[in-house]
């Protein structure tokens, strides 16, 4: 008894390392993007880790971070000022909620700008959240300058490099 060989024709195999070829490229060009950058901030950050230094605040065991203004740009910092409120009954500084940064412990802080292009983590307290403002028991004085935008970033640059999955 005769063996027959399986035999695929020419157009199916064409067919068959064309879609190879398509998926081989397919998979390089996301290895390539992927490594690049995966996203717009995510690429801000790793620019700006190199347009950033981490400098000690004294003796406080404080950190400063220092970024130079293009690196401030591609970030997207936004700040505004801390104020005063009379919240039931008593002064409050109230900043807004977009200025609170939450740790994994849930302790919260916020990041404040001394002078341009400086940025100090500071501790605070928030005793009540109303609608987009953060009411803080603790925390810096009204008239403090405070990001709102682009904190998360400031950590990254703070703490080293963020890892992407």
């Amino acid at each position: 008894m005769e063996e027959s060989a399986h035999r695929v024709p020419w157009g199916g195999r064409r067919l068959a390392m064309t879609a190879g070829a398509i998926v081989l490229i397919g998979l390089t060009a996301f290895a390539l993007y992927d490594g690049v950058a995966s996203s717009p901030k995510a690429a801000a950050v790793s620019e700006a880790n190199q347009s950033a230094r981490v400098e000690p605040v004294g003796d406080t065991g404080l950190k400063r971070v220092v970024l130079v203004p293009s690196a401030a740009r591609r970030i997207g910092i936004q700040t505004t000022r801390a104020s005063r409120e009379v919240v039931n009954g008593r002064a409050r500084t109230v900043i807004p909620y977009e200025g609170v940064l939450y740790d994994s412990n849930g302790a919260t802080w916020t990041y404040t700008t001394p002078k341009p292009l400086v940025y100090v983590r500071h501790d605070i307290r928030v005793a009540d959240i109303r609608g987009d403002r953060a009411i803080l028991s603790l925390g810096p004085r009204a008239g403090t300058v405070v990001v709102t935008v682009g904190s998360a970033e400031l950590w990254g640059i703070e703490y080293g490099d963020i890892e992407e999955d």
